[in-house]
């Protein structure tokens, strides 16, 4: 199990190596235009870091609706649950072959 721990850190290593050198090469300013003539002036990998966290926080966001609404609903079946008297067990079938 030691062995994949290891692949896993070399992935993670290579991974940000590729990542690293991606954004070295992508460093030219480009211009955003906004409405009203506004521009903001920046490096390329900036501008793409700055909107791939935008849109993963906005996924995040878009996640929290649904999430909510799950813990209410497993909150409302606790109370069910806690409410009810409990179940009665059902008896031990004997052992096989005692």
């Amino acid at each position: 199990m030691g062995f994949l721990k290891y692949v896993g850190w070399l992935f993670r290593a290579l991974l940000f190596v590729a990542l690293l050198l991606f954004a070295l090469k992508n460093t030219d300013p480009v211009t955003l235009r906004f409405y009203l003539e506004q521009s903001w002036q920046a490096p390329l990998i900036l501008v793409l870091l700055a909107f791939f966290a935008l849109g993963a926080a906005l996924g995040v966001l878009a996640c929290f609706a649904r999430l909510f609404a799950q813990r209410r609903e497993i909150g409302s079946l606790k109370r069910e649950l806690q409410g009810r008297p409990p179940a009665e067990t059902p008896p031990v079938p004997p052992a096989m072959g005692a």
